[in-house]
């Protein structure tokens, strides 16, 4: 997929952040249509003004992506929209910065397993039997996860298991896909370390690890769902960090993560944002 010119897209929690800057390449590489879901009307309103204004058909959903059945409805009035998305962008997220018997069951832990874990199962199900119908255009799935799915951490009990479940699910179907003869359909599995979006703000960076700028992020992961890569993971010290952690007694391990890496206490001054 050289460029998504004529293409339509979904993308979630695409008000701010990088689910903005998905959408601005969209717009910028001639997008025939984008759909943008995210929960803050507000400034959702405003992003899909931005984009109007350029010329873009847009189609802008309030959708509590915690809610399956506010997913089902969406997708419903998407479908009669626009159609089937060419790009599906699982972008949503949120995160819980606390020891985890600190976490309230219903506000953090139901919450952050709804939207970090089940919500991209539930969008992409709703798509799949028409991606995979139509074989004359080339689609994609892309799954925003994260390192913690890779490397547990004090602090990201809930968050580390949300994105476990989603990394595990996300290249389960890149495999089902392929083994099911779907060439048309890849799927991204994005596993990044911190992020400067506010979402994780106090966050210390990690030796040679710094916290990524959201473009640079942004702009790796759209050269990757192009190309039809199956995994992207930024940056390249979490595959040493992987390495280690598959060759090193967990005691010795944890002793790097710790001391000379600095992952274990990465997060002891997180800011959660409201």
């Amino acid at each position: 997929m050289d460029t998504v010119a004529g293409k339509t897209l979904l993308i979630t929690g695409a008000a701010m952040g990088m689910g903005k800057l998905y959408a601005q390449l969209a717009a910028r590489e001639g997008a025939a249509a984008i759909a943008l879901w995210d929960i803050n009307a507000v400034e959702l309103d405003k992003t899909a003004a931005e984009l109007r204004a350029q010329g873009l058909r847009v189609v802008a959903q309030v959708v509590d992506v915690a809610q399956r059945a506010a997913i089902a409805a969406a997708a419903a009035e998407l479908r009669t929209t626009l159609g089937t998305p060419d790009i599906l962008i699982n972008n949503a997220g949120i995160i819980r910065g606390k020891y985890f018997w600190e976490h309230d069951p219903q506000k953090d832990i139901e919450m952050t397993m709804a939207i970090n874990a089940l919500a991209p199962m539930y969008i992409a199900r709703e798509f799949l039997p028409d991606m995979i119908a139509d074989r004359t255009r080339e689609r994609r799935i892309v799954n925003i996860s994260s390192a913690a799915s890779l490397v547990s951490n004090p602090r990201m009990s809930v968050y580390c298991a949300s994105k476990w479940s989603c990394t595990g699910w996300s290249d389960s179907l890149r495999l089902e896909l392929a083994q099911a003869g779907h060439a048309h359909l890849k799927v991204l599995t994005v596993c990044p370390t911190y992020i400067a979006t506010g979402m994780f703000d106090g966050a210390k960076p990690m030796l040679m690890t710094p916290v990524m700028t959201p473009q640079y992020v942004v702009d790796r992961v759209w050269r990757a769902m192009k190309r039809g890569r199956g995994r992207l993971i930024l940056p390249w010290t979490v595959y040493l960090s992987n390495a280690l952690k598959g060759l090193l007694p967990l005691r010795l391990f944890d002793w790097f993560a710790d001391h000379v890496f600095g992952v274990y206490h990465s997060m002891d001054d997180f800011r959660e944002r409201k």
